[in-house]
Formats: C-alpha cells, structure tokens, sequence
C-alpha cells in the first residue's frame, strides 16, 4: 500500500496531549474488555529470544529478524521477535493453563523490513494473546465465537471511547461478517486479493476472512502465512480448508479495509507435518518448538495478535500510525503528511 493523504484530513483531537490521553483511554480499556470476554490472564513477555530453536515468527518467510550476538552467553546469537505465536504457546505449557482460559501480553516487535506507509511501521505493538482449547474445539464455530467476542470488545471500546470523546461517533456495524478466501475469490474472480477485501469489507464494515494461508482454487493463497502457527490447511465443516483469519474493519478516513487482527486455531501435529511439507520446509520438525509440538507436549490452542496502535488509528480517526506512535519516517513522508494537515511523531 503506498501512502494515502486523505483530502480535507481532520484531525478530532485539538492537541497532542489530548490525543495521547485518548490513547491511554483505549488501551486501558481495550484491553480490560479482551481480557474479560476471553479469560485471558496478563502476563510478561520477552522482547528477545535466542535464534535457531523456532521460537519466533517467520511471518511470510522473508522478513528478516533483527539478530545480534549475547555477550553473557558466549555471543550465542538471539534475535528480536516479530511475534510471540509460539512463544505464548509454550509459555501456556509450563503455566499448566487449564481449557477455556488463556494469556495476553504487550508484544513489542521489530520488522526493519516492512514497506511503510500508513498502517506499517518498523516498530510494531500487539495484545498477543493465546488461550487453550480442547481437541474437539477444532471447528469453525469456535472461531467465529471467538472472533465475535473479540469484534464486541472493540464495540464496547469505541462505545466508551465516544462517552469520553464525543467527537468519536461509532461507526462499527453491530455484527461482524464471515467469509471464506475462497468464497471471496470466486466471488470477485477477477480481483486481487487485497482489492477484493476493499469490496467486501466495503460492502459489510466489519469482516473476518477464513482461511487465509493456503492456496486457493487458483493455485494462490489470499496472503502469506508461517507453516507452523496457524492451520490453515485443515478441512472444515463448511468444506473449505483453514481455521484461521484476518479481522478487518473499514476505516472511513483512509477509504480503506483496515486489519487490526490476525488469528486463529493453531496448529496440531497433523496440520504442522502437512504443512511444512507444503513449504518445503520439514527440517523444521527439528527445531526445540517443533519437537515439542509433535511430541504432544504443548497443549491445543487458539490466539492471535491485535494491533496496539492500528486499533488506536482506527478508533480514534488517525490517517497514519505515526499520529499514534513515535517512529522513524523517510524525510518525504514526513513532508508530505505535514502538508495534508498529519503530524507524525
């Protein structure tokens, strides 16, 4: 996505400070209400881990992690995470978490690959959060249960978000959509996949799309995903494959779909064997998370990361994450924006 500078761009917040006061007043209470609909416990995270053992993201495989050498540890290389995905997962092992109860933490990541624009950066902030399920919660109808409780903690926050700031009107649509990548390739066949969501999420305000990973009728997946966190190739009861999806909601002030989230039932030792040979990448079965997860010592699980400061952009009418974060921009972006009335930090 290439940066967008939204004619007449108004700013709803009079001040710096009042923007960073509203900040404070979605995280506090978005994360209040995460916690409550899910059961989620709040628990620390590290913002480092060592490389070689497949604890972090690989995101689509390309991204580059920021790595360096520990002194303390006799310069054994470690690396800054991009996601705690499997992390979390391990992290719910040790704590003997029970079924229907989980974790959530602030995740700090560094992605200095990313192509910045109006919703990346390199400095990336989540609500990770991982929850542990029962074998027989596999199935789509916990996922879209899962997402609604989500989609209903950021309708309870933008509700309370406009008794504090009245000029924040709610605009979220009162229930979420669900759709299939496949379904919505067939249904805008001659689309990508990026144009595609801009219709759909267009046409319903909020969505989740289903499946997203695997290739699709056309030999495509919708978007790229790591082979050992999400399964997004196991069938399902609607005939599809995946269990899995990203929620988008539709941002009025970019004339944009908007991801905030992306998540999903996680892998099993079926669904990571199938899918690292689909990638070609079965050596991995030989990593420490990957021997655990097929010895069966992890427990079955569902999590996802939420954007930190997406959800704030998008609750509080920003039209670029540097209104929300500090970051480093390219010196023309920075012109650019300030001429269209955005202020980056």
């Amino acid at each position: 996505m290439s940066l967008i500078l939204p004619a007449r761009y108004r700013n709803l917040f009079d001040s710096t400070e009042q923007t960073e006061k509203a900040i404070k007043a979605v995280k506090d209470m978005f994360q209040s209400n995460l916690s409550a609909q899910l059961a989620l416990l709040r628990v620390t995270a590290p913002m480092v881990v060592p490389s070689g053992m497949g604890l972090n993201d690989d995101l689509n495989g390309v991204e580059r992690p920021v790595r360096f050498p520990v002194k303390a540890l006799g310069d054994a290389p470690a690396e800054v995470v991009h996601s705690l995905a499997k992390w979390k997962r391990l992290k719910l092992g040790e704590l003997g978490v029970v079924p229907g109860r989980g974790i959530y933490t602030d995740m700090n990541a560094l992605r200095p690959d990313e192509d910045l624009d109006n919703i990346h950066s390199i400095y990336v902030d989540q609500w990770d959060w991982e929850k542990v399920i029962r074998p027989e919660d596999r199935t789509l109808d916990y996922l879209r249960r899962t997402v609604r409780k989500i989609y209903e903690a950021i309708k309870v926050t933008e509700n309370r978000l406009y008794v504090e700031f009245p000029q924040i009107r709610p605009e979220l649509p009162d229930e979420i959509h669900f759709i299939h990548a496949e379904e919505l390739r067939r249904r805008f066949p001659s689309l990508s996949p990026k144009e595609r969501e801009t219709e759909i999420v267009r046409e319903y305000g909020a969505v989740f799309i289903i499946g997203i990973g695997g290739a699709l009728g056309d030999g495509v997946p919708h978007d790229g995903r790591a082979a050992d966190y999400d399964d997004w190739s196991t069938p399902n009861e609607d005939g599809f494959e995946g269990f899995n999806g990203d929620l988008l909601l539709w941002d009025n002030v970019l004339d944009i779909a908007f991801e905030v989230s992306s998540m999903g039932i996680r892998v099993d030792r079926d669904a990571l064997l199938r899918q690292l040979a689909i990638r070609h990448q079965e050596e991995k079965a030989e990593l420490f998370f990957h021997r655990k997860l097929l010895a069966g010592e992890l427990p079955q699980t569902i999590g996802g990361g939420i954007g930190q400061s997406r959800l704030c952009m998008y609750l509080l009418r920003k039209a670029h994450i540097g209104e929300i974060q500090a970051g480093i921009w390219p010196e023309d972006m920075r012109l650019a924006c300030r001429a269209a009335g955005i202020e980056l930090a």
